[in-house]
């Protein structure tokens, strides 16, 4: 719906807890792209498959989150515009949530509107400024800004309440670029979308999410076994036996767990994906935009068919991969096979005597294949040389271990095998992105061994 109006007072959130205030890294998950139009456009009409596990705690998050996509359906969006003549300007992106009164064992609707996009916000620093439209009930955003991660806390009455769904709209890029607000809102399509939240949280979801990851990617390894698909970076090998598949599937997690989430929760910040994997199964993440345009589960670039994603069609054609960028990197099959080519790409760019490390422990030498899909070669190059300095051998990185009490490292670590111990070794800054980057992929690896 369209309305011409003038502006309403604009609601003023509450100063962020100390905790909130933590400065995020430079290129936090909670800082988020547009969704290209396509992708939103190839939604399920029918809503992503919920899996029901046994227990009746499962049971009934299915059942809630059901109806709130049923709710939501129904609900219209409305696009307010201000100014006069020939130009009206869209005064921001309307976003409805499905609220659950436990108390009341009731429905209700919230509405907030965002800034106008782009939004130019960090976690930690001023709060994300937003209209609350729904003044019986009150708002406070959580996190996030776009399509995967934005959440807000509702509560009325001095109840909260829980959220169970959410309608966001998606925009033309091309036309939000131009400022064509009229045809940016009329073009809009409306996605229910629910992101991770604490009240679908379960740990069935987490152990449901690990077995979901684990067969995606047997899978995503089986069918490039059958096509034969031979390997970069070790000759005579497939590529099927040269990428473990705790290798994918700790990858599918590290790429949607922030940094700052880490740091703040440790192993609960990964159950947090999992769990999203657990219930959303198909279609997790499929709407997560990093601040560089990088979409989908496995985070792929296009940059205007000549991105990453691209690249790994061209130089990998016996694994038959989607064409599609938008369609491609956000199935999760698909991405798996396509991160399983990269990697492989990677590998055989390194030096030869970190490939072949590598063969003889892949799992704990698999620091260096994630280094390279995070930031390309330079950072393999970096931290080979860190190391280095750090006088750990290749032959030395070992899996974790348990550190110290008193110890005066701190991490990002590596581990370091001397006889019978394992120490942890300080990595020193050369790229604080990459450093907890390989600090996660360690901390989770041993889970899906």
């Amino acid at each position: 719906m369209l309305i011409d109006a003038e502006g309403i007072p604009q609601a003023i959130e509450p100063a962020p807890t100390e905790a909130e205030a933590l400065v995020a890294k430079e290129d936090s998950k909670q800082e988020e792209g547009e969704v290209p139009l396509a992708v939103a456009e190839s939604e399920q009409t029918e809503g992503p498959e919920v899996v029901i596990v046994q227990g009746r705690h499962h049971e009934v998050i299915h059942d809630l989150v059901a109806e709130a996509q049923t709710l939501l359906r129904d609900v219209e969006l409305e696009y307010v515009f201000t100014g006069k003549g020939k130009n009206p300007v869209l005064r921001g992106r309307p976003v409805a949530f499905a609220l659950w009164n436990d108390v009341e064992q009731e429905w209700s609707v919230a509405r907030i509107e965002l800034p106008r996009p782009p939004i130019t916000w960090k976690p930690g620093r001023k709060p994300l400024p937003f209209r609350n439209l729904t003044p019986d009930i009150q708002a406070r955003h959580v996190k996030g800004t776009g399509a995967e991660r934005l959440m807000f806390a509702f509560s009325q009455d001095g109840n909260p309440l829980k959220v169970y769904g959410r309608k966001f709209p998606v925009f033309d890029n091309n036309l939000i670029k131009r400022r064509h607000w009229r045809a940016v809102a009329q073009t809009a399509k409306p996605i229910v979308y629910l992101p991770f939240t604490e009240d679908t949280f379960d740990p069935g979801f987490v152990s449901g999410g690990k077995e979901f990851l684990v067969a995606t990617a047997r899978q995503a390894i089986e069918e490039l076994r059958l096509a034969q698909v031979p390997s970069a970076a070790f000759p005579g090998k497939l590529l099927a036996d040269s990428i473990p598949l705790q290798v994918i599937t700790t990858l599918a997690v590290i790429e949607q767990t922030d940094d700052t989430d880490y740091v703040q929760k440790q192993g609960l910040a990964f159950d947090e994906v999992l769990s999203q994997y657990g219930l959303k199964q198909e279609e997790a993440y499929r709407y997560s935009v990093s601040s560089a345009n990088a979409i989908g589960p496995m985070q792929f670039t296009n940059r205007r068919g000549n991105g990453t994603y691209a690249f790994v069609v061209r130089r990998c054609p016996r694994a038959k991969l989607d064409p599609n960028f938008e369609r491609g990197a956000t199935n999760m099959l698909n991405a798996m096979k396509a991160a399983v080519c990269l990697l492989d790409i990677e590998l055989a760019q390194m030096r030869a005597d970190i490939r072949l490390a590598y063969l003889t422990n892949p799992a704990v030498l698999g620091i260096f294949p994630v280094a390279a899909y995070n930031g390309g070669p330079r950072n393999v190059t970096k931290l080979h040389r860190v190391l280095t300095r750090m006088k750990v051998k290749l032959d030395e990185l070992s899996s974790p271990g348990v550190h110290p009490e008193g110890s005066s490292v701190k991490c990002p670590c590596v581990w370091k095998a001397e006889g019978e111990t394992v120490r942890p070794v300080t990595i020193p800054k050369y790229n604080n992105e990459n450093r907890w980057y390989i600090e996660k992929y360690q901390s989770i690896v041993s889970l899906f061994e």
